[in-house]
């Protein structure tokens, strides 16, 4: 018979206390454990960032339970088989976890960054402890400011012009982009800054790294006139504080002028 369980998968936003929405800040209340997989260097500031959060949110006081970071390719030959084989066994972790620590009818969360269903793995390693069987969780997700609507907004623009379609993808990705869906691009995860090497030097940048918190950077202008700054400010931040994440949108020139709404 499968173990039952309560998982909340929570959004917290980008990283700020204040874009934790009043329903994440619910969500965090009778949760018996967090579970955590960081690593690395930003191991240390990403769980010291999450325990502001639960510090000022769950004033019943918290467990923190920090699950080893199944060791990953980072440049695989097939990389889609190696990110599931990762996701495989970060699930057997956590159900190790889940069944030895938090138990039957035990409730346990995730604080995710930005939104779950944005580039996060959570949902999709949490539908594979389902699919196994030895638990029955029960889960509810709570979405989140997203680092994309923290960028636009401390840029005060908006996301696209008037009847614009929007492409979200990665650094990996960005070479080939499609046509036609190449006007407003939102940048994940590029850890190269790709935009260097792919993007029209008259194209329009909006870039932002710790988007939402207390260090946040920001820079903006066209790709010719701010690559090498963007690229500089990115590896000193990333040497001062240990980590980084960033986000950037990149939109094509077309001189035609925005009329806006």
């Amino acid at each position: 018979m499968s173990v039952p369980v309560t998982l909340r998968v929570i959004g917290i936003g980008p990283g700020g206390p204040e874009h934790v929405t009043f329903a994440a800040a619910d969500a965090m209340v009778g949760v018996d454990a967090f579970l955590f997989l960081d690593k690395g260097s930003a191991k240390q500031s990403l769980l010291d960032a999450r325990r502001e959060i639960l510090d000022r949110y769950a004033p019943q006081g918290y467990r923190m339970i920090e699950i080893a970071d199944p060791p990953r390719d980072r440049n695989p030959a097939d990389y889609a088989a190696e990110v599931r084989r990762w996701h495989s066994a970060r699930a057997s972790a956590i159900e190790q976890v889940l069944l030895e620590d938090v138990g039957e009818g035990g409730v346990a969360a995730f604080l995710v960054w930005g939104d779950p269903a944005l580039y996060d793995s959570t949902l999709r390693i949490v539908d594979d402890l389902t699919a196994r069987g030895v638990l029955a969780p029960e889960v509810t997700v709570i979405p989140g400011v997203t680092s994309i609507s923290a960028l636009t907004a401390a840029h005060r623009i908006p996301l696209n012009r008037i009847g614009e379609p929007i492409h979200i993808t990665t650094g990996r990705l960005l070479a080939s982009t499609p046509d036609g869906a190449s006007g407003n691009q939102v940048v994940m995860l590029d850890s190269y800054l790709t935009f260097t090497e792919t993007a029209d030097p008259d194209d329009e940048i909006w870039w932002g790294a710790y988007v939402g918190t207390a260090d946040e950077i920001l820079i903006s202008g066209r790709v010719a006139d701010v690559a090498e700054e963007i690229a500089e400010t990115r590896s000193r931040a990333r040497e001062s504080i240990g980590w980084l994440m960033d986000v950037y949108l990149l939109r094509k020139n077309t001189r035609s002028p925005d009329l806006g709404e």
